[in-house]
């Protein structure tokens, strides 16, 4: 009875020490997939290269990845594709395409794991100090969320700016055509 008991406590032991270890590598996955859950309209995810600068406002939260850029990238973009109420407007620095192998060695490599973890997404270019403009002003009221990873390549982080996932620009944009359509068929009325 007593070598029982010893060895259920054993495998408890064992068992939280494995669960301990999973959710330590895997702790930047779980929080993509609350925040993907959480997140919305205007809110950003960052995939960030090792030496992105640190952000200390309130409304960002950071988490640290174990894996390189396109393989968090994939991750969130996948995350992303499984929530129904947002989808990302993707940016990539505009420096990205002018670094060569020569001058960044291991970034043609780093290109090609990118372009699959893009999963066919299309991307816009933006030079990087524009792009923390764009987050420093979107933090003042919105969530961000950036996942730092070991990729030690500059210019190597994606900015992802969500967008409701059922409701697209042109959508918008009828829906404000007819909005300003009616207001001036009321404004064209006689008063009576």
């Amino acid at each position: 009875m007593r070598i029982c008991h010893g060895f259920v406590i054993l495998v408890l032991a064992m068992s939280s020490l494995g669960c301990g270890w999973m959710r330590r590598d895997s702790a930047w996955k779980v929080a993509v997939a609350n925040h993907a859950g959480q997140l919305g309209y205007r809110n950003w995810i960052v995939v960030a290269e090792a030496s992105l600068p640190a952000q200390n406002r309130p409304g960002i939260h950071q988490v640290t990845a174990d894996v390189d850029v396109p393989e968090a990238l994939d991750y969130v973009i996948y995350t992303l594709e499984q929530t129904q109420h947002v989808s990302p407007t993707l940016y990539l620095t505009r420096e990205l395409r002018s670094l060569d192998n020569n001058l960044t060695p291991g970034i043609d490599e780093h290109r090609k794991h990118l372009k699959l973890a893009l999963r066919s997404h299309e991307t816009t270019e933006i030079e990087q100090e524009s792009l923390l403009t764009l987050l420093a002003d979107a933090s003042r009221s919105f969530d961000v969320l950036v996942i730092r990873t070991p990729t030690a390549l500059p210019y190597t982080s994606v900015f992802l700016e969500l967008q409701p996932g059922y409701w697209d620009a042109e959508s918008e944009a009828r829906l404000r055509e007819i909005i300003s359509r009616e207001r001036m068929e009321r404004l064209a009325r006689p008063a009576g």
